[in-house]
């Protein structure tokens, strides 16, 4: 059987919509919660695919949450076997920490569905499928990141220059949210209510957004995942 390990920060950000597509196609899934597992134990080599999830930290914040540095370690091992890995959100900073780019706060927070705009690599990648004539994305974040030094820029939008990036072909960091589902989102409102609470954003607003877009989002990601998936031999 296939296996995943999908390294977790909080508990309502999961694999969404990806957990039930990957266990349909026999992948074998492993949750680890990085603030309290032993992320020594974790054989981050092993496994087919390693999906490193989002979060409300940052990652340079390895002072006060210091499981971050074992994390960057984890995933400096995997990155030089040279395994399929993913990264969403809080992950796709971690990977282009680990690739040598900076990662830092940005001049804003982005929450919220936007279309991206995809550049040739990305037309000519697995997310052509999440292309902004096809579906929004949800993005909710307030860091940023340089490009990594070798990797291959695939998506940016009006607000952060960085939202995709592929590194070799075993690589892939998303800045936004591709696994969200309308019904998982209810847990994301109550769980970030002060940070909504500080921003301009209405919920209501939010919360039709979510419906309208989070099904289309839903089965482009569908299509998203299996192409990736095969393009790297999975």
């Amino acid at each position: 059987m296939t296996t995943v390990t999908a390294i977790r920060h909080v508990p309502f950000e999961d694999l969404g919509s990806f957990d039930i597509l990957l266990r349909n196609a026999d992948f074998a899934i492993t949750y680890v919660d990085a603030p309290t597992d032993d992320l020594t134990e974790i054989d981050s080599v092993f496994p087919d695919l390693f999906v490193v999830l989002g979060g409300p930290i940052s990652a340079y914040q390895e002072r006060a949450y210091p499981f971050l540095r074992e994390e960057l370690r984890l995933l400096e091992r995997r990155l030089a076997a040279r395994k399929p890995t993913l990264g969403i959100c809080l992950g796709s900073q971690l990977l282009a920490r680990v690739l040598g780019a900076r990662v830092y706060a940005g001049h804003a927070k982005e929450i919220g569905w936007g279309p991206l705009t995809l550049t040739q690599a990305g037309r000519d990648s697995s997310i052509a499928h999440l292309a902004g004539d096809h579906t929004p994305v949800l993005h909710w974040h307030g860091d940023t990141f340089d490009l990594p030094s070798g990797a291959t820029l695939l998506a940016s939008d009006d607000v952060y220059a960085n939202q995709a990036f592929a590194w070799d072909n075993f690589v892939l960091g998303l800045q936004f949210h591709p696994e969200v589902t309308a019904r998982g989102l209810e847990t994301w409102y109550v769980s970030h209510a002060s940070e909504l609470a500080s921003t301009d954003i209405s919920l209501e607003h939010f919360r039709i957004e979510s419906e309208q877009y989070a099904p289309v989002l839903q089965s482009y990601a569908e299509l998203f995942l299996h192409a990736w998936l095969r393009r790297v031999g999975l």
